[in-house]
């Protein structure tokens, strides 16, 4: 049997105003089969702060799983520390750069926090996050909204600054050897499929996975399909927890 210490260790790292629940499904999921942390990015205005506050938080190699915001760290955790990311799974992000026009659209809803709360602002910014025909759906948008007004409009800013001084990662994706799984909603307003399809064709050792009736917030909106698409990649799937290690570090 695989010693305990052995078991691989999973990092989920969660996206803009997210916390540790927005994975609770995922960590359900995995929790038997491997260790399983989820990072704390509330402090940090930096995507490299924030890489290398999750780099820090265990020794030796790391699985990254990473949702949007998540996504870009664990690509600068690649960046950093290449020879510690054993497998990397990006979900909902995108490559690009600041955009036009992104810093004002922006700087509207870090006002709107300041100005009318946290509440106001997930009225303002949750909608769109999900599949178009969900944005009624108050089972959905209910947990969504609790988990973005335990937040601080500092928190948002220092988080927005972080995202507004992202790197233009395609020069970055070929250089990413590690296997990698892309993984989209089909109905992601946010960060469509196109732009998954183009990080899968420019990784090279990558795979896309569509989730699908989802918009930007997958671990949510289709919480098993999530689940079952990270167990399936990882090797996990259908598998006791006894031949977990082997399985999911590849070897």
């Amino acid at each position: 049997m695989t010693a305990k210490n052995e078991r691989p260790t999973i990092l989920l790292l969660p996206g803009l105003l997210c916390d540790a629940t927005v994975w609770a499904s995922q960590m359900e999921a995995l929790r038997p089969h491997a260790h399983v942390l989820a990072a704390d990015f509330s402090q940090h205005n930096s995507l490299e702060a924030m890489a290398c506050s999750a780099l820090a938080m265990v020794e030796g190699p790391i699985i990254a799983v990473g949702h949007s915001m998540g996504a870009r760290v664990a690509m600068e955790m690649v960046h950093l520390a290449p020879e510690r990311i054993k497998k990397l799974a990006l979900i909902d992000t995108g490559i690009d750069s600041r955009r036009d026009g992104e810093e004002a659209k922006r700087q509207v809803l870090v006002d709107l926090a300041y100005a009318d709360g946290m509440e106001a602002l997930a009225d303002r910014w949750l909608p769109p996050m999900v599949h178009a025909d969900r944005v009624d759906d108050q089972t959905l948008l209910a947990p969504m909204k609790a988990m973005v007004t335990r937040a601080t409009p500092e928190q948002h800013q220092r988080q927005i600054q972080a995202l507004l001084n992202r790197p233009n990662l395609v020069p970055r994706l070929a250089a990413i050897t590690c296997p990698t799984l892309v993984m989209v909603g089909r109905q992601d307003r946010w960060s469509p499929l196109a732009q998954h399809e183009e990080m899968a064709a420019r990784i090279p050792n990558a795979e896309l996975v569509v989730i699908e009736d989802s918009g930007h917030m997958t671990l949510l909106e289709q919480p098993e399909q999530v689940s079952n698409a990270l167990l399936r990649w990882l090797g996990l799937e259908n598998k006791p927890a006894s031949v977990q290690g082997a399985a999911a570090m590849g070897s």
